[in-house]
C-alpha cells in the first residue's frame, strides 16, 4: 500500500521546477524512477557535464546516460533481479551520489545511492504489512572514545509486555560502513519484522555499534579487524556496549541467549569476540568475514586450544560467504583449519560477491537459527 503512493507522489514532481543559482529555471526531475515493465530510469541534471555514466552494482560496466535538449541525462535499465542496489554518478570523472535521490548508503569511504527493485511477491527485505518492532537511536559514554553512537532494534510487543525478556544479537557492519548501514542498506529491521511475523525468527533485540574504535583508531586505518582496532573496540564492546544494553533493555544475560555476527571487517571482529568469549556467546557467526590466514592462530586462540570445549560450548558457529566474494579463497582455507580441528561449524556458501545483497540473504539465513 505504501510504495503506489510514494512513486506517484514523486512522478507528480516532473511536472515541477527549480530556479538554478543563475536565476534560470531547471526541471526537477525524479531519479531513480521506477517504471511499470519493470525497467528503472536513472536522471541527472547536469548542463554542463560533458560525459555522465551510471555504476551500479547489477552492471558489470559502466553505462553511459543520454543528454536531452533540456540537458537532462538519462538512461532506462533492467536489473536481472529484484533486491536493493548501490550505485553512483560518474559526471566528467568525479563520483557522486544521485542529488535527486534521498535514499543514500552510509559510509565513511564512498557515496553511493540505492534504489530498490520491488519483487512480484514482496522480498524478505521489504516493508510488509506485518507487525513492525521499533528502531531507537542510542548513545553511550566510553572514557577512552568519547560519547558513541548505536541502533537498537526492538521486536513488535517489547513495549506492550513489561515482563518478558528477549534474547539479543550483536550485528556489526563492514569497514568504513557505519551504525546506520544495517538498516538502511541492509534492512535488518524489516528482515526481523517479516521472520518473526512469519513464525521464523525468534522475536529478539538486535544491537548495531558503530565499529570503528575512533578517534583512538583512525578512520583511514584500514580494516575494521586490524589487530589494532581489535585491541581498543572489544574492551569498549565488553565494558560498554553490553551494559549499556542490559542496563537499558530487557535482555537475557545468559550465553545461550547472546549472539553476535558481522559483515566483513565486522565478521572478522564478531569471530574474534564471540570465540574468544564461549562464557558470553552461544551462537557466533560471521558474514563474509574479513580475515588473513596469517592471523588463524591469534585471532581463534581461545577456540583452537580446546575444540571439544568450543563444541560444546557453541549453540551455532555460522560462516557465510559468496564464492566470487574476494575474500572466499582466505575464508575456504578457513573452514579447511575448521575441519582440521574438529570445529564443528555450519557454511553457507552462495553464489555473489562482497556485497549488500548478499550481506541481507546471510541475515535472513542465521537469524531464523538463533536461540532455538
Amino acid at each position: 500500500m505504501y510504495k503506489p503512493l510514494i512513486k506517484a507522489f514523486l512522478v507528480g514532481y516532473l511536472l515541477l521546477t527549480v530556479v538554478d543559482t543563475h536565476g534560470q529555471r531547471r526541471p526537477m526531475i525524479v531519479s531513480p524512477e521506477l517504471n511499470q515493465d519493470g525497467s528503472v530510469t536513472f536522471r541527472y541534471d547536469g548542463p554542463k557535464a560533458k560525459q555522465v555514466e551510471i555504476s551500479a552494482e547489477f552492471l558489470e560496466v559502466p553505462q553511459p546516460l543520454e543528454k536531452t535538449d533540456t540537458a537532462i541525462w538519462s538512461i532506462t535499465l533492467r536489473p536481472e533481479k529484484p533486491d536493493i542496489y548501490p550505485y553512483f554518478f560518474m559526471v566528467d570523472g568525479i563520483r557522486i551520489a544521485d542529488p535527486a535521490n534521498p535514499d543514500l548508503f552510509p559510509n565513511e569511504k564512498f557515496k553511493r545511492s540505492l534504489v530498490e527493485i520491488p519483487g512480484d511477491t514482496p522480498l524478505i527485505h521489504e516493508l510488509q504489512e506485518v507487525p513492525h518492532g521499533k528502531l531507537s537511536y542510542r548513545s553511550y559514554p566510553s572514557e577512552d572514545l568519547g560519547v558513541r553512537p548505536l541502533i537498537v532494534y526492538t521486536p513488535p510487543g517489547y513495549e506492550e509486555n513489561a515482563e518478558l525478556r528477549y534474547p539479543v544479537l550483536y550485528l556489526l557492519h563492514g569497514t568504513t560502513d557505519t551504525e546506520e548501514t544495517w538498516t538502511k542498506v541492509g534492512k535488518a529491521h524489516w528482515i526481523l519484522d517479516n521472520l518473526i511475523a512469519q513464525g521464523k525468527a525468534k522475536p529478539m533485540i538486535v544491537v548495531m555499534p558503530y565499529g570503528r574504535a575512533y578517534p583512538v583508531i583512525s578512520r583511514e586505518s584500514g580494516s575494521l579487524r586490524n589487530w589494532e582496532n581489535l585491541q581498543v573496540f572489544t574492551p569498549d564492546f565488553l565494558e560498554n556496549i553490553m551494559p549499556f544494553v542490559e542496563n537499558n533493555y530487557r535482555v537475557l544475560k545468559d550465553p545461550e541467549n547472546r549472539a553476535i555476527t558481522g559483515f566483513s571487517g565486522g565478521g572478522g571482529t564478531s569471530l574474534f569476540i564471540g570465540l574468544s568469549h564461549p562464557e558470553l556467546f552461544a551462537w557466533v557467526g560471521g558474514f563474509a568475514p574479513g580475515m588473513r590466514e596469517e592471523e588463524f592462530d591469534r585471532n581463534n586462540a581461545v577456540a583452537f586450544q580446546n575444540p571439544a570445549q568450543t563444541n560444546q560450548q557453541l549453540k551455532l558457529f555460522w560462516i557465510g560467504c559468496g564464492e566470487e566474494d574476494g575474500l572466499y579463497p582466505v575464508v575456504r582455507k578457513y573452514l579447511d583449519v575448521l575441519e582440521e580441528k574438529d570445529i564443528q561449524h555450519e557454511t553457507f556458501l552462495t553464489s555473489g560477491g562482497h556485497t549488500w545483497m548478499n550481506c541481507r540473504l546471510f541475515l535472513t539465513e542465521f537469524s531464523q537459527k538463533l536461540f532455538r
